[in-house]
């Protein structure tokens, strides 16, 4: 960074050398600063891996100053994502918390206080399943609950595998009514009005939480980082360019480069572990799959992602990538899409603004919306 030369106004040399050496001083504190300080910063950078979250890998990524701010961020992230996991948890209690699992255990009986959190997961659940005509409803943990436990099953049992009765399904399927949802803000309570019905959040919650994180570490001065829980990913802002064996950040919201994020090749047996690499900043990326979460049965596979009509797993698609700013916005819409016809999908995105999409068919061919191939590396 030049300095500017101190005017000719009559003022003695010594003085114009005081301010010189001042300039000199206040430029060396913006290189050691962190990542939110302003610009002209010098950063290192950090990564840390979790996997007590969501039953999957997270990983930490982050440019800052120095470890000991990298580690504070980090902690920060992690005790924010834990209170979300089990805010969320349909399958386990925890005390002091009332979560998602209290609320399906008092279906049909009272409402249930809930965090302020779970109220809007919830909100943006209802608006994601009218957005796109319950092709994502939270409301069918009842029907999910079904696969959940014939795919654990066939895990610890695979000779015995087997697929669930139609009927069952169809019995369970009749409690999946999301208008039985009702959501009271005021006095911060949910209540489920069919006793039978039970919420499973896992379209949603995932993405919701990593979203609501990131802002969170981005309002408490964070400008450069990326997390990414079990392939959902977030990325806030651009990675620095490097310089002298570091990262030097010039301030501006554009400068440095963006991410480089992998799509996964649903092929899991094929040679390439991934089909595609999208340059993001400030933007989220989410894939369902039919590679993820399955079990074999009869030589069949069946996958977690299950058509709300159908009632089974849909192998139309391999699998769908949604790039969007939002990540709960994205992680819904990764199922949604994937339980929609092609042209049904494509309108709905065409329709969104800041939103594209990648599907990936069992033979290999692909399908992309019209802005998708502008963030291909």
């Amino acid at each position: 960074m030049d300095l500017v030369a101190a005017e000719k106004t009559g003022k003695s040399v010594q003085k114009a050398c005081r301010w010189h050496t001042f300039c000199i001083s206040m430029l060396i504190c913006l290189l050691l600063s962190g990542c939110g300080a302003g610009s002209g910063q010098r950063l290192n950078r950090y990564s840390a891996q979790y996997f007590d979250l969501f039953d999957t890998v997270t990983v930490f990524t982050a440019y800052t100053a120095d470890e000991e701010e990298f580690n504070r961020y980090a902690e920060e992230m992690h005790e924010e994502m834990v209170l979300y996991h089990r805010l969320f948890d349909i399958y386990h209690d925890y005390e002091g918390i009332s979560n998602l699992k209290t609320i399906n255990d008092n279906a049909g009986r009272s409402p249930v206080q809930a965090d302020g959190r779970i109220l809007g997961l919830l909100e943006e659940a209802e608006e994601l399943c009218s957005q796109t005509g319950g092709a994502v409803n939270i409301a069918m943990g009842s029907v999910l609950s079904i696969w959940h436990d014939y795919r654990e099953a066939a895990l610890d049992d695979p000779a015995r595998a087997q697929v669930p009765p139609m009927e069952l399904l169809r019995e369970a399927a009749a409690h999946t009514d999301i208008s039985d949802l009702k959501i009271d803000r005021e006095a911060s309570a949910v209540y489920l009005a069919d006793p039978e019905m039970s919420l499973d959040a896992g379209a949603v919650a995932k993405g919701y939480a990593v979203e609501m994180v990131c802002r969170k570490l981005q309002e408490d001065g964070l400008s450069c980082f990326m997390l990414n829980v079990g392939g959902n990913v977030r990325t806030v802002g651009r990675k620095p360019e490097s310089a002298g064996g570091g990262f030097f950040r010039l301030g501006a919201a554009d400068d440095g480069e963006p991410w480089a994020v992998g799509i996964q090749n649903p092929d899991t047996d094929g040679g390439e572990a991934y089909l595609h690499t999208v340059e993001i900043a400030d933007c989220s990326l989410v894939t369902s799959g039919t590679y993820q979460r399955y079990y074999e049965a009869g030589g069949v596979r069946y996958h977690h992602i299950i058509h709300p009509d159908l009632l089974m797993p849909w192998d139309r698609y391999a699998s769908v990538t949604i790039l969007c700013e939002d990540s709960g916005l994205a992680d819904g819409l990764s199922t949604a899409v994937f339980n929609m016809e092609i042209d049904d999908g494509m309108e709905l995105i065409e329709g969104l603004d800041g939103v594209e999409a990648l599907w990936i068919y069992p033979d290999g061919t692909e399908e992309r919306s019209s802005g998708f191939a502008g963030y291909e590396k």
